[in-house]
């Protein structure tokens, strides 16, 4: 830190507190992301190890570019602001500490080097020339303190269109807010959508391995295409996305540039015969963080390892852009929303399933086709919450299948290709028994949408109810691989009981229904799961047991009015009689 003496001077608590914010939020976030750790540290210096040359310099530009940015507008002598040096050599380590030459010239290169600029030696500048997109300017050779050899030295030049010496510009004065080593900066920021707009950047190879290049590229084509599916998301052509391939950009700056909300970033490592995949979700609007993982797995075949990196990385995705939305347009006045914010905020309270919050995403959806009547996505998320309502019962049957139906079947017509279209029919043909259609329905839905993990769920369900028990199990494992710890759980659980059911693996049966009803108490369907695979196992005294337990969901439920409709063939509709028989039902 440059001048740290000086600015404690003048305000220590309140130096203190700007150089803690600036590790908390900007420069210890980007030593992780980058594969560094912090070795030592010194009140105001940091001594950092790397993984790779690449990284380390990746973490340098990201850190010396949005320091300005995170300090905020301070008066030119109140400013934080830092040199950094670089190197690549041997280091002897002791204990948490490490010495040796190659510690001793990262000092001095940083000690020698601009303010607000980067200092590296030879070895660093040779190493990253050809791989990052960055200009250096020598500085020649360098007699540096306690070194035996002069180092030759290079600045890294953060703006390499600006035509002035870096080293002159940045000792002279701390440089304003450097977004970015992009040539060009609009004058007007291009207008977001009102839809989720995001950039898929291309995902960095960090193993300099040159066939791990073509799996980034690889990885990062896949994403933007299957994002690109889902049609209520404005996503950056790939083309305009690989512009920025190589270069440290901070993606505010990409949000000025391109007029998009988020940027996906990520990046690539192979180790062995192990390969690790890394992938961030940005609110470039902000700079703030939505979601970040890590996916670690064998490298076997490639071509199933990306679509297998591909479909977990935009199934979790989909979720975060909307519940990221969401909290978008809690923030707004209700007056205020768009079309596209109150779809946001009725699907994320349709998911809920209450009836409460159901009623309310159909008022909004409503709305929503009153301010745009051509919105596919209101018809078909209307005409699902209709008919989940009447699925739960919260709404007679005649007052809302007419019109979910007539929605979904505008909802296809405005949009053929909108998933959520084909998932409300599907649903609506379920409720009407036409489990034929329901399926045909589902599978339309996944076939748009192969990462739609709700809509594998249901298909899954439909399936169990045809008695083709095995086709729906893959579905359901494919819903769970694609949403770990998705709010469905507990359907799918109560799916995967219908299919021990159907199966004739009772205990497994009992074990899926309740783990169902421990995530989802109020799901009817999984109580009577319960009870049936329960008393068709022979623990009679567990189902009667849980047939209470149902009573008080359905208190007026018996023998007579048992509906078993929903199962396509005789044998199981016989034997879910007699599971309620044996445990007592009148």
């Amino acid at each position: 830190m440059v001048g740290y003496s000086r600015l404690i001077g003048l305000d220590d608590a309140g130096t203190l507190h700007r150089l803690r914010t600036l590790r908390r939020a900007l420069i210890d976030p980007a030593i992780r992301e980058h594969g560094g750790r912090v070795v030592q540290t010194g009140g105001d210096s940091l001594l950092v190890a790397f993984d790779s040359i690449d990284g380390a310099v990746r973490c340098a530009v990201r850190v010396q570019q949005q320091v300005p940015v995170y300090d905020g507008d301070q008066p030119p002598d109140r400013r934080i602001r830092f040199r950094i040096g670089i190197n690549i050599g041997d280091v002897i380590p002791d204990g948490t500490d490490l010495h040796g030459d190659g510690v001793n010239i990262a000092v001095r290169l940083e000690a020698a080097g601009p303010v607000g600029g980067i200092c590296v030696s030879r070895t660093v500048r040779d190493h990253v020339h050809g791989q990052l997109d960055l200009a250096f300017e020598p500085v020649g050779e360098l007699t540096l303190k306690n070194i035996a050899r002069p180092v030759e030295a290079f600045v890294l030049r953060l703006d390499p269109t600006a035509e002035t010496s870096e080293v002159s510009k940045l000792t002279s004065t701390p440089p304003d807010v450097g977004l970015s080593n992009a040539p060009y900066l609009p004058a007007v920021p291009l207008a977001l959508p009102d839809k989720p707009s995001v950039a898929v950047l291309p995902f960095r190879n960090m193993s300099g391995d040159p066939e791990q290049e073509y799996f980034a590229d690889g990885i990062t084509e896949d994403i933007t295409t299957a994002l690109s599916r889902l049609r209520w998301f404005f996503v950056i052509a790939r083309n305009s996305s690989f512009t920025y391939k190589r270069k440290v950009v901070d993606v505010r700056l990409i949000a000025h540039e391109l007029g998009v909300r988020y940027v996906l970033e990520g990046s690539v490592r192979k180790g062995g015969d192990r390969l690790r995949v890394t992938a961030q979700l940005i609110d470039a609007t902000t700079g703030n963080h939505i979601w970040a993982q890590r996916y670690d797995r064998e490298v076997a075949d490639f071509f199933a390892l990306q679509d297998d990196i591909t479909s977990n990385v935009v199934a979790t995705i989909e979720p975060q852009l909307y519940a990221a939305e969401d909290i978008r347009a809690k923030h707004k006045r209700p007056e205020s929303l768009n079309a596209w914010d109150c779809v946001a905020r009725a699907l994320s309270l349709t998911m809920k399933v209450t009836k409460h919050d159901n009623a309310a995403a159909q008022d909004l959806l409503k709305k929503a086709i009153a301010i745009d009547p051509s919105y596919a996505q209101a018809h078909s998320i209307l005409a699902f919450s209709l008919s989940l309502a009447n699925s739960w019962s919260w709404q007679p049957s005649e007052s809302v299948l007419e019109p979910a139906w007539d929605f979904a079947q505008n909802a296809v017509r405005l949009d053929v290709d909108d998933p959520w279209a084909h998932l409300a029919l599907g649903h609506l043909h379920r409720q009407r028994r036409e489990l034929e259609d329901a399926v045909a329905e589902f599978q339309n839905a996944v076939a748009l949408n192969p990462n739609f993990a709700f809509a594998h769920t249901h298909l899954g369900l439909a399936l169990c109810f045809l008695g083709r028990s095995e086709e729906a199990l893959v579905e359901l494992d494919t819903a769970e691989r694609l949403s770990p710890r998705d709010f469905q759980a507990g359907l799918n659980n109560t799916a995967r009981a219908i299919a021990c059911f159907i199966d004739r693996r009772y205990r497994d049966g009992v074990d899926f229904a309740r783990r169902a009803t421990r995530q989802d108490a109020d799901s009817v369907g999984a109580h009577h799961l319960v009870v049936v695979n329960s008393a068709l196992a022979g623990e009679v005294e567990e189902a009667r047991k849980a047939l209470q337990t149902l009573k008080r969901f359905e208190p007026d439920l018996s023998l007579e009015t048992l509906d078993m409709a929903v199962y396509a063939r005789d044998e199981d509709r016989r034997r879910y009689f007699e599971a309620f028989r044996l445990s007592g039902l009148e």
